[in-house]
């Protein structure tokens, strides 16, 4: 080559030595690794040494070689697969059943981890906790299972929701295929039968709380008779109202009927207020009857003392009393009558009326005041 140095050296750069072949065009040895890549070169590990150390280390590790240990590993496989799928855990909200073959046993697993021998024993697991179930829910392909005939023939889409827990997690498990599917069909029809039963008013804003608890106690005797382990804690009717069809109508209906409440309302304060009136005159009336009553019994009550008491006297002393009876009869009698005065001998005798004299006197001068 054009570089080679002629005396042996190096490169055209200067660097080599002694070695010849054994310099690489920078001074630094050969930039090629030895066949041998031992450990005593500088250059990388070699990857066929690293596979092969390996594999005499795993054939030192597993017994019987590398052959009969891919037996033992695939042995190791199965059994650890065993043992994950027969662990399992059950949450603080839920229970578990295990199966053996198939049959539920009689123990309920509580919350934590536990063991079953998988495959011939499995785990079903149930949620305890409350759970709601919707019936005629607005937007739901289920909004017609809310339209009811009512007592009274209307029509009324009665949405409402059923809260349930599992109380029995056997039997709801393996008593009825679908608890879900039973349960939506029997709150519906519930809520069906007690709505037919009564009108509409009753379902729209009067008697909700009533209709709510006949409707849970027929949905529990029900699930308890299918043996559902399921208990019902209450029947929230969220809303009741006529269908889209007739709303206007059922509008105008109900606004009349607000009026005619609000009418007999007004003739009831009208008729209690004339009532009061009436009542409080005839006590009135009543009142002044009795005062009458008392004061007449009580005048002919003194009337009566005064005769007894002027008998009394006349049968002391007659000829006086008699004369004094006269004496203020007459002067009763005679007190506002015109008087004449006629004596036997002189006839007719000369009166004068000092009580007429006094009397224009004393008009005069009310007059002038």
């Amino acid at each position: 080559m054009p570089w080679s140095n002629q005396n042996g050296g190096g490169g055209p750069w200067g660097g080599g030595g002694g070695g010849g072949n054994n310099q690489g065009p920078w001074g630094g040895g050969s930039n090629r690794p030895k066949g041998g890549g031992g450990s005593g070169s500088g250059g990388p590990p070699d990857l066929e040494d690293i596979i092969r150390k390996s594999q005499d280390r795993l054939r030192g590790i597993v017994p019987g070689g590398f052959n009969g240990g891919a037996v033992v590993l695939v042995i190791l496989a199965i059994v650890g697969f065993l043992a994950i799928q027969s662990v399992y855990t059950v949450q603080p909200d839920e229970r578990g059943v295990e199966l053996r073959f198939g049959l539920p046993k009689e123990d309920i697993s509580m919350p934590g981890l536990h063991f079953h021998l998988w495959p011939l024993e499995t785990v079903e697991i149930v949620k305890v906790t409350e759970q709601q179930q919707n019936v005629g829910a607005s937007g739901s392909a289920q909004s017609s299972a809310g339209l009811m005939l009512s007592g009274d023939q209307n029509i009324v889409n009665v949405q409402f929701s059923v809260l349930y827990t599992v109380s029995d997690p056997k039997a709801y498990l393996f008593n009825l295929e679908s608890p879900a599917a039973t349960l939506q069909q029997v709150a519906e029809s519930a809520m069906r039968e007690v709505v037919g039963r009564r009108p509409a008013q009753d379902i729209f804003r009067d008697n909700r709380e009533d209709i709510s608890t006949e409707v849970r106690a027929i949905i529990q005797g029900t699930m308890d008779a299918y043996g559902s382990g399921i208990s019902i804690n209450a029947v929230p009717i969220e809303d009741a109202a006529p269908p889209r069809e007739v709303a206007d109508a059922f509008e105008e209906v109900q606004r009349a009927e607000q009026d005619e409440d609000r009418f007999v309302e007004e003739a009831n304060q009208y008729a209690n207020q004339k009532l009061g009136q009436a009542r409080g005159q005839a006590a009135q009336l009543r009142e002044e009857a009795a005062a009458y009553k008392d004061r007449v019994v009580n005048e002919a009550e003194g009337e009566a003392k005064r005769f007894i008491s002027i008998y009394e006297e006349y049968t002391t002393a007659p000829e006086v009393t008699r004369q004094r009876v006269f004496i203020e009869t007459m002067e009763t009698v005679l007190k506002n009558s015109n008087k004449i005065i006629i004596d036997e001998k002189q006839g007719v005798v000369p009166y004068l009326p000092l009580n007429e004299i006094n009397r224009p006197s004393a008009q005069q001068q009310g007059g002038t005041q």
